[in-house]
């Protein structure tokens, strides 16, 4: 997904003027943005990732989650390779029933806290 297409989907129902004018830009230039006509610049980029709530990663294709950076999008991506490897000669039972440990334990660690 082009960098213009993803800046639509995040847009959702607001109008372009609307989002341009939230980011102190043009519609014009908000416009040549989706249509990947122009760059935004380090500035224009920020303003987009804090708005939408996503990282600048993922605007630019280098993560696939909106939320995560390339690291932490790399990070994720071996941790749940380790963790396939781990299960993989078990029933698709037992697997699932591996996945709702892990979740457990993680909310469990999160409230620990």
């Amino acid at each position: 997904m082009t960098f213009g297409e993803k800046l639509k989907q995040l847009r959702g129902k607001r109008t372009q003027g609307d989002v341009a004018n939230l980011l102190n830009i043009s519609r014009a230039t908000y416009s040549h943005l989706e249509n990947n006509r122009i760059e935004p610049s380090m500035t224009v980029l920020n303003s987009i990732a804090d708005l939408f709530c996503v990282s600048t990663d993922y605007l630019l294709g280098r993560s696939s989650d909106p939320r995560l950076t390339e690291e932490q999008d790399k990070t994720a991506d071996e941790m749940a390779r380790r963790f396939m490897e781990l299960v993989a000669d078990l029933p698709k039972e037992e697997q699932e029933n591996a996945w709702k440990q892990a979740a457990m334990y993680v909310n469990f660690t999160k409230n620990q806290k």
